[in-house]
């Protein structure tokens, strides 16, 4: 450990944490609940679902004992900065690092999942993970990771704002969850299952169409290209996720984006991501989109593509498409036919326009708690940068 100013201390992770190892046989240790990689949210501390030990098979990894208080860390695709914080004792796979505090006189129990959201320590697990198509970082690649550690008091005034937060953020996302949850039901209430179901491939114009990807680099040239992250809840959203590629003028021109082009999620290491769509409802003609993603241009004198991006990710709807997704290392996928064969219900004309009036009014207040979210995230983040920020 170094010595640093005003009382903090250069320290190693490896040095203040300790990776518990503590193995459990499933059928014998009593333990009810397990979490699995999906039950564990990106930036999200509480653990918010589980499953049940004994209603399926589990498999050989999933041997490894957590208790409250401890931190679960996803080793697997560390880029999903997947930290959670157990409030209850269960079993989670050897691919899920189960971390507590060496020593609780250094480092607070209640600090170490701070110290774990900071983006220098999430590059660091990015930067030493192994394998490209499941990168995985080993412990041994996070124990040499150093920050400074500040004195033990000064711990316990981060953990009190930090927390305040933390809150805050996690109740304005809850709050977020719920408005999308009352989409999905205002969708239902228009009684989808009652509408005739009619196949992509009579629905556009155009597509579908996968993309291209060319080198992306980190200097900016080229022109702008997308990332699967970018759709999201029905839109395509380029605030943080555009890179950069160079690519020749006939290609761009083939793969240039438009307002109203539908993008679908074409392969994903999370099956419930897979076959996601999103509309563009910006001006991006300057930007194209990759291999993973895949362009429908709907023919709006039959359905409105705003309300097409609506009615694909509908539960019922998106699940009927997944069950096509194929699975190869990992990584779930779906292809042009699935596409063309997969159905969407098709309301007539005058009720599409009462469910795009509908859901723009229910967007409308969506966007006032998303405003809201962002504002609590970035003062999260901001906390979380002075954290990092040397001693």
């Amino acid at each position: 450990m170094g010595e640093g100013k005003l009382g903090w201390r250069r320290v190693k992770f490896g040095e203040v944490v300790r990776h518990v190892k503590a193995k459990v046989d499933p059928s014998t240790a009593g333990l009810e609940r397990y979490v699995a990689g999906e039950h564990m949210q990106t930036d999200d501390l509480r653990i918010r679902s589980w499953g049940d030990v004994g209603d399926g098979y589990l498999g050989p990894a999933f041997h490894m004992h957590f208790k409250p208080g401890q931190v679960l860390y996803g080793s697997r695709r560390t880029y999903l900065r997947k930290v959670a914080v157990a409030d209850f004792e269960g079993i989670c796979a050897n691919t899920t690092f189960v971390l507590e505090s060496a020593d609780p006189s250094l480092l607070l129990p209640e600090f170490l999942p701070f110290v774990m959201q900071t983006d220098l320590f999430h590059e660091h697990s990015r930067r030493e993970s192994k394998g490209s198509v499941n990168p995985y970082v080993n412990f041994s690649d996070l124990a040499w990771y150093e920050f400074d550690l500040p004195p033990l008091g000064e711990q316990g005034r981060l953990v009190q704002v930090l927390s305040i937060a933390e809150n805050v953020a996690q109740a304005l996302l809850d709050a977020r969850r719920s408005a999308h949850h009352i989409r999905r039901r205002l969708l239902e209430s228009f009684n989808l299952n009652n509408l005739p179901l009619v196949p992509v491939a009579d629905l556009v114009t155009s597509g579908p169409q996968n993309g291209v990807s060319p080198q992306c680099n980190d200097q900016r040239r080229g022109r702008p290209t997308l990332a699967v992250g970018c759709v999201y809840s029905g839109v395509v959203n380029t605030e943080t996720e555009l890179k950069h590629s160079e690519i020749d003028d006939t290609s761009f021109e083939r793969f240039r984006l438009r307002r109203d082009d539908v993008l679908v999620v074409r392969g994903n290491g999370n099956r419930e991501l897979v076959g996601r769509a999103g509309i563009v409802v910006e001006e991006l003609s300057e930007c194209f989109y990759p291999d993973l993603l895949i362009r429908l241009r709907f023919n709006p004198e039959k359905l409105d593509p705003a309300l097409a991006s609506q009615l694909w990710n509908c539960v019922p709807v998106h699940a009927s498409l997944i069950r096509r997704a194929k699975s190869t290392n990992g990584i779930y996928k779906i292809n042009g036919a699935d596409i063309r064969a997969h159905q969407l219900p098709l309301p007539p004309k005058q009720m599409q326009v009462d469910m795009l009036e509908a859901l723009n009014t229910h967007g409308q207040a969506v966007q006032a708690v998303d405003t809201r979210t962002a504002g609590a995230l970035h003062m999260r983040a901001q906390l979380l940068k002075l954290l990092a920020a040397p001693a």
